[in-house]
């Protein structure tokens, strides 16, 4: 007889979700401050590793775009102005240890909430579906509609050269962004952005 006991759900780490941050800090104490703001973010539930070049998070996206906002914000605090470039993926073709067999169909997850941190961050943003083997995808209908979002949303300000700029608390920018990657990732398999934020600019708008 055929078991029809249904698979178990494919963890976070199995389907690929991670991020990259690069977290740059222009102020001479720059070591003390990017240490400091590592280690004061909850890493509970995350893999984390730290190079000489960026640091790699993995988990759920709930908690990697907790762990995000708690680092930028907690560096933030310096006062220092900063920059932190972030690479969110999901979907795993490439990934080091990429547990997904062939043919899974696109993994959907909850949107992500975050609490505001009253700092305020400048950004740029963009989202790129990766839809392997299907040239004939429409990448931009879902490039528009996480655009509008950002619009709805209120943190919308314009549109740059290559990116979208975004404006307004730390915590609103990130959840955008999350979220529209998020929500192609429904239709989806393979979904990356990147978005780069900019506080306590001496040039801020």
């Amino acid at each position: 007889m055929t078991s029809t006991h249904p698979s178990p759900p494919m963890t976070p780490q199995q389907y690929g979700v991670g991020a990259r941050l690069t977290l740059s800090v222009y102020e001479s104490d720059y070591v003390r401050i990017i240490v400091g703001a590592l280690d004061a973010a909850d890493a509970s539930g995350l893999t984390v590793k730290t190079d000489d070049v960026s640091t790699f998070v993995g988990g759920s996206e709930s908690d990697i775009l907790r762990f995000l906002r708690d680092t930028i914000a907690a560096a933030a605090a310096s006062d220092a102005h900063l920059s932190a470039s972030i690479l969110l993926s999901r979907g795993c073709p490439g990934e080091l240890q990429c547990e997904l067999p062939p043919g899974v169909a696109a993994l959907g997850a909850d949107p992500v909430r975050l609490e505001p941190t009253g700092v305020t961050a400048g950004a740029h943003w963009s989202l790129y579906p990766l839809l392997d083997g299907g040239a004939g995808g429409d990448h931009m209908g879902a490039i528009y509609a996480a655009i509008e979002q950002a619009r709805r949303s209120g943190v919308f300000t314009s549109s740059d050269h290559f990116a979208t700029r975004l404006d307004g608390d730390l915590a609103e920018v990130l959840e955008t962004v999350a979220n529209a990657w998020i929500g192609v990732g429904r239709t989806v398999q393979h979904v990356t952005t990147h978005v780069t934020v900019s506080i306590n600019s001496p040039t801020q708008r």
